[in-house]
């Protein structure tokens, strides 16, 4: 089976400011939201000159009721701490918000590009102008898995937007996210470090929680993430090389839809940031809603691929990268990284059963 969910491309969204320092290397991979005054905006990752990455912020224009254009509003977090910043690299990149109705307050997802790699880290709002830092996310000891999650570079986390049954039934808030397992970036030869029972090296999506009632006593426990369970890993040939996760997954008839992007080609390199012989499709999951670590279908072939001149040229070339579902007057728009430059939109929508 496949989810009967299409995604059809409606063009370009978001483009690089001629001028603008901060958007010198490209506009992309965005969160979303809406703001207190009901509009529609856009928290795109901004690339300056260096690979030097801050989140901006930018109100989403419509024509009909359909995303068509952007207007900036400015830039909402950058790499200020230390922890986000190395002696040659910086950034806080690829946003992922979810508005958690219950804790009425969005929940961004991002990785700090500091002085080890990439780190997750975790912020929220109330307005989508103003973040308070919940800090790093940090990885609970999990005996069964033989390692420590910490030591591992990730990225590509997001929550689920209300309490799930955790693996005991308790209700949580989960995080959907990707360790990479190869040490070598932090000590010459040491390689592949595998959790106990994993036996594919490939980065794939793993799902972890925290209990929501600790959560609903003090949102700073959103960084304790416990349970770390290993929900997929590549199936497919357009999956290859690795899985992660797009969107907040939102609720469906069939479970939780989640979009993720799949990986071809060749990674030159584990820690070169912009590579040139890779190629981003992306797919579609349905998890249990009753054990989201569960998949219960999937993509076996992408839902989009790179295919246009805006996607297969850029910074990074052949890339479509969903990051962001918004609801707008009952059409559901996916805006996606093209070619790691500029942003572009497209509508998913249920197909015939």
């Amino acid at each position: 089976m496949t989810p009967p969910y299409t995604l059809t491309r409606l063009g370009v969204l978001m483009t690089p400011e001629p001028g603008n320092p901060h958007e010198a290397e490209g506009v992309l991979n965005p969160a979303s939201g809406f703001g207190p005054d009901g509009k529609l905006y856009l928290l795109p990752r901004l690339v300056a000159e260096g690979n030097v990455s801050r989140v901006g912020l930018a109100e989403v224009e419509l024509t009909d009721s359909v995303p068509t254009s952007v207007t900036r509003r400015g830039v909402v977090l950058a790499p200020d701490e230390g922890w986000e910043r190395g002696k040659m690299n910086a950034g806080v990149e690829d946003p992922r918000i979810t508005w958690v109705p219950r804790l009425r307050v969005h929940v961004m997802t991002y990785v700090a590009y500091g002085p080890l790699g990439p780190r997750l880290a975790l912020a929220v709002s109330e307005d989508l102008s103003s973040w308070r830092r919940l800090g790093p996310v940090q990885f609970r000891y999990q005996p069964g898995l033989d390692t420590d999650l910490n030591l591992f570079p990730n990225k590509d986390a997001v929550f689920f937007p209300e309490p799930v049954p955790g693996p005991d039934g308790t209700p949580c808030y989960a995080m959907l996210h990707r360790p990479m397992w190869d040490l070598g970036w932090f000590r010459e030869g040491e390689g592949v470090h595998l959790p106990a029972g994993v036996t594919d090296d490939r980065p794939g999506i793993w799902v972890s929680y925290v209990a929501a009632r600790d959560v609903e006593k003090d949102l700073r426990a959103l960084v304790w993430q416990g349970d770390h369970r290993l929900v997929a890993l590549s199936q497919h040939p357009f999956e290859e090389l690795k899985i992660g996760a797009g969107p907040a997954p939102i609720r469906v008839d069939e479970g939780w839809l989640l979009l993720h992007h799949g990986v071809t080609g060749k990674i030159e390199g584990p820690w070169e940031p912009q590579q040139q012989k890779v190629s981003y499709a992306a797919g579609a999951m349905i998890l249990d809603p009753n054990d989201v670590s569960r998949v219960l279908d999937r993509s076996t072939e992408p839902m989009l691929t790179a295919e246009t001149e805006d996607e297969k040229s850029g910074t990074v070339p052949n890339v479509v990268f969903p990051t962001a579902i918004e609801e707008v007057e009952g059409v559901r728009y996916v805006f996606y990284g093209m070619a790691d430059t500029k942003i572009g939109v497209a509508r998913l929508d249920r197909s015939a059963s």
